[in-house]
């Protein structure tokens, strides 16, 4: 973020101290302020009052009252209040919408994913975006006076005002419509970004990225995209597209940014017309179909089936190349294959393993895959949203009702 809990102006340095303190600390004492920080008795508890006054934190019933005193003085308890407004998350999918209403601390108050239609404008996909935000919140309980802070994820690079730089078929201006500027007087922070970098986010806060540095949260169920961090650092460059797919359609052995799922249908389907799969086989049989559920391949290949084998073989090759172009770039000490298609993608990720150290010169990355499932990018936008509620949203709502007062 390019600010910080200061909002509350430098004379109030205390306050913002134990504002942050308040945001992880749960119920606390005016002492545990003070061994948490460096301020004083005095400062502690008037900087305490000052935001009780402000309404940003409340004052528990002491234990007297809560039936726990036992001897002495009962010492005062706070914590953060919990009526200071909600932030919303969302995951703007090519195909998908998932929308999430949450507190700004823990708690999901709503959650709704549903399909969306790839063929839609510009503008009837931002129609849609907006009319199921405003559904969530409805049924949320709140309005948009309290939203704290919105955060989307979009498949597409987006700079830092949230705008996507024109694609030549026009599909990151479909898929980030105009974001940014339709939602502008919904929140006092809105943040559009790319789904990718908000992967990255999500494992480096709840999933196979924590405590680690450098690492790529691959997006690779439907296409591939690398959210990149390196030295504790989401990257994301002059038009936000640090780690974009498109780098895949040159790379021999690849050929295109598609990812695992259309990798995994199109291997199938190759060695089923090559005569390596046999029509009478449980895997030809799903290739003689329309459609082939690469969940059904994969689970198969887990079991040990030789045809399923033989096709998530040649697509984890396909997954080693990838890997070895992101371990060349960036040097990460993982790569995290995220997305719906991750839950059942290890038997890809074992043969990419041993493929993967003839790729690259720098030792190879260790190679996961997420345990987020589909809602990684969901994850990763509440988790954004929350961010920017804790260090601008609150500080400013705190500022400008101590200013109300004075």
């Amino acid at each position: 973020m390019a600010e910080s809990p200061a909002g509350l102006g430098t004379g109030r340095a205390s306050v913002s101290t134990v504002l942050d303190f308040a945001w992880t600390a749960g119920e606390f004492t005016a002492t545990e302020v003070m061994a948490g920080t460096s301020l004083t008795r005095s400062t502690a508890i008037d900087a305490i009052d000052t935001l009780v006054g402000a309404t940003v934190l409340r004052e528990l019933p002491n234990a007297r009252a809560a039936g726990s005193y036992r001897s002495g003085r009962p010492a005062r308890r706070f914590r953060l209040a919990d009526d200071l407004g909600v932030v919303i998350g969302v995951d703007a999918g090519d195909t998908h919408l998932a929308v999430s209403v949450a507190d700004p601390l823990d708690r999901t108050v709503v959650h709704h994913r549903t399909d969306l239609d790839p063929t839609q404008t510009a503008h009837a996909r931002r129609t849609t975006i907006l009319d199921r935000m405003a559904h969530a919140l409805a049924e949320a309980g709140a309005t948009r006076d309290d939203v704290l802070a919105i955060c989307v994820g979009v498949a597409a690079p987006v700079n830092r005002d949230g705008v996507s730089p024109p694609h030549p078929d026009g599909f990151w201006e479909r898929t980030n419509p105009g974001l940014a500027a339709a939602l502008a007087d919904w929140a006092p922070i809105v943040e559009v970004k790319n789904d990718a970098q908000l992967a990255a986010i999500a494992e480096g806060s709840a999933g196979e990225a924590i405590g680690c540095r450098d690492y790529v949260a691959l997006l690779a169920s439907e296409r591939f995209g690398g959210g990149v961090v390196v030295d504790g650092h989401v990257l994301h460059g002059a038009h936000g597209g640090v780690g974009e797919g498109v780098v895949f359609d040159h790379i021999i052995g690849v050929g295109s940014a598609f990812g695992l799922s259309h990798t995994l249908q199109a291997q199938v389907r190759a060695a089923f017309d090559s005569g390596e799969i046999d029509r009478d086989s449980a895997i030809g049989r799903l290739a003689d179909a329309d459609r082939i559920d690469p969940r059904l391949v994969l689970t198969a290949a887990a079991s040990g089936d030789a045809d399923a084998l033989l096709a998530t073989s040649r697509v984890g090759a396909t997954l080693a190349r990838v890997v070895g172009v992101l371990g060349s770039m960036y040097d990460p000490a993982r790569v995290i294959v995220c997305g719906a298609v991750a839950e059942s993608i290890e038997p890809v990720l074992a043969a990419a393993r041993e493929v993967l150290p003839t790729q690259l010169h720098l030792p190879a990355p260790e190679i996961l895959a997420s345990t987020l499932g589909a809602e990684v990018v969901s994850i990763g936008a509440v988790a954004t949203a929350r961010r920017a509620a804790r260090e601008l949203a609150v500080p400013r709502l705190a500022e400008r009702r101590l200013a109300a007062r004075a």
